[in-house]
């Protein structure tokens, strides 16, 4: 597990982190008590959470090379990407084409703190920490300016972390906002948690929301998501949306599939015409 001693300043090992839950949940070392009581505590109400994330990582791991290799995409800017874990955004688009070019943003500290260690010796790829709500911030970032050029079709990635974006910081506006920076031929992939029970939505909204305090929004609808499509006029790509073990599954899946879903990751791709 990640040593205190080593932390970035102003690292509150008593706050859980949604990165470093996440990082748990994936086996990950960079994680402290306080994430991973808050996993446990999780696990108990959606005892699926664990399935949920792993089989999220591995949709990020597909959609990533459908865009590279179908929709010939060089540029990717992954928003709210968590810790570094096995196989990357980079890794999967270098594979296709080693001359791409990544930014991750977080605004967790130990993020930009592991990140920018294990990607110094790669000129095409880059850790800014930055909340994603600051959608000219991160445009205007030296990494961002030294990485992306606008003119050619970018990836924007929003996997899985707009549920971390209250109802009054409207994340229909934060795509609305990136899409409109983004050339014709674009592609988004957006998915966030969803629950068809209201009481799921409440109650883990609510126990995230106190965990964290307040770097939480909500756990949403299947329609919530639907509108980030729609209302940003994004064309959405095949399969469609969909819980995101059954966007292009692998013929031979790499993880098991989720065993029960009391919440599900829902989303899927959308292209910018």
């Amino acid at each position: 597990m990640a040593a205190e001693s080593q932390l970035p300043y102003g690292v509150d090992v008593r706050t859980p982190s949604v990165a470093r839950m996440y990082d748990h949940l994936l086996d990950g070392k960079d994680n402290f008590a306080a994430d991973r009581a808050a996993c446990n505590h999780l696990l108990q109400q959606v005892p699926s959470m664990k399935d949920l994330a792993l089989n999220n990582r591995a949709f990020l791991q597909r959609v990533v090379q459908a865009l590279a290799e179908e929709h010939c995409i060089r540029q990717f800017i992954d928003h709210g990407s968590g810790l570094p874990t096995q196989d990357n955004v980079h890794q999967i688009a270098q594979r296709v084409d080693a001359t791409s070019r990544v930014v991750y943003v977080d605004n967790d500290p130990i993020v930009r703190s592991v990140g920018g260690a294990l990607l110094e010796t790669d000129d095409r790829t880059a850790v800014l920490q930055a909340d994603m709500r600051d959608t000219q911030q991160i445009f205007d970032s030296e990494p961002v300016r030294q990485l992306i050029d606008f003119r050619e079709p970018v990836g924007a990635l929003f996997v899985s972390v707009l549920h971390c974006i209250p109802d009054t910081d409207r994340p229909v506006e934060l795509i609305r906002r990136v899409r409109s920076k983004l050339a014709s031929g674009s592609v988004m992939v957006i998915c966030q948690l969803v629950s068809q029970s209201e009481r799921i939505r409440d109650d883990v909204s609510s126990f995230m929301d106190r965990e964290t305090q307040g770097h939480w929004g909500r756990v949403r609808t299947r329609a919530d998501v639907e509108s980030y499509f729609e209302d940003s006029g994004l064309a959405v790509v095949e399969p469609g949306l969909v819980e995101v073990s059954q966007w292009r599954p692998a013929a031979m899946p790499a993880v098991p599939p989720q065993r029960s879903f009391e919440w599900e990751e829902f989303g899927g791709a959308g292209l910018v015409p």
